[in-house]
């Protein structure tokens, strides 16, 4: 008989929802070539300093930011895409900030868009798998909860055309 190792207690996705007051389309280049728009600059390493940020829509792309001095980090990968309604990606960045280069001991995130109108999009996120950062997974996933507010009411607030 064999003995199978302990599995890692799951720890609650994050789920968030927002509207935006764009078309669907617009929303997912939102969240491939305009993140510069709108992510924080706070929550890369570049800081203000930051002059791209980019999800690469298709499976297999980069999620990296570009500095000055051709800095570059990359924060993930994507697993999924098809545009414009489906997004998912790895989230390399370990608990203490910094880049995980193991794709076995990151999360994801999902990012679910939906037309609510032709000029709106719905769009659920779901930031999941924080057991895989191990021990320190559950306290991640506690700081992550007001990243991911911050991260949605900025989303929100960028209802421009592009």
């Amino acid at each position: 008989m064999a003995i199978s190792a302990p599995m890692a207690p799951e720890i609650a996705p994050i789920r968030r929802k927002a509207k935006v007051d764009l078309p669907i389309a617009q929303v997912f280049s939102l969240w491939t070539d305009s993140l510069v728009l709108w992510w924080p600059r706070a929550f890369t390493w570049s800081q203000e300093k930051l002059e791209r940020i980019v999800i690469e829509p298709h499976a297999g792309g980069r999620c990296f930011e570009r500095g000055p001095f051709d800095f570059h980090c990359d924060f993930g990968r994507v697993l999924v895409c098809e545009p414009p309604s489906l997004l998912r990606f790895t989230w390399q960045i370990a608990p203490d900030r910094t880049p995980q280069p193991d794709p076995e001991k990151c999360s994801e995130v999902e990012v679910r868009l939906a037309a609510a109108s032709p000029t709106s999009t719905t769009v659920a996120i779901e930031h999941r798998g924080f057991a895989r950062h191990g021990d320190g997974g559950e306290a991640y996933r506690q700081g992550m909860e007001q990243g991911w507010d911050e991260l949605v009411r900025r989303l929100e607030a960028t209802a421009q055309p592009l």
